[in-house]
């Protein structure tokens, strides 16, 4: 996988609860994903654009993804030896960013989500 979109799915991967209740591998990719956007941050120090857009994909990834990898293209992220360190990272921590979806009681249903890859537990009502 090209490192622009292994950046993608790494900044769009949540993982929900607090580091305690993490296992370690999952704890271990969070931090990493953590210091992979940190590092973008960083690159993207001063323009203002970029940062908009970093900041807006995390709110809606599907709309907000190619505006990213223009700028993750512009700004040479791909070659940056820190996020390419942080990648190897995430990815021996398993190259699937499988998401977990737990439905509470009351739950409606998901409206407008694309889910793929996911393990969805519970009902909706």
């Amino acid at each position: 996988m090209d490192p622009i979109t292994l950046i993608l799915q790494s900044l769009a991967s949540k993982v929900v609860g607090d580091a305690a209740g993490l296992a370690a591998g999952q704890l271990a990719k969070t931090e990493a994903c953590l210091a992979l956007k940190a590092r973008i941050q960083k690159i993207f120090g001063g323009n203002a654009t970029a940062e908009t857009v970093l900041v807006e994909y995390e709110k809606d990834p599907q709309v907000y993804s190619e505006p990213l990898k223009k700028v993750l293209v512009e700004a040479e992220v791909d070659k940056d030896d820190q996020i390419l360190a942080l990648l190897q990272q995430i990815q021996a921590q398993g190259s699937s960013s499988e998401t977990v979806i737990n439905i509470g009681q009351g739950a409606k249903g998901i409206i407008g989500q694309t889910v793929t890859g996911a393990t969805i537990n519970g009902t909706i009502g």
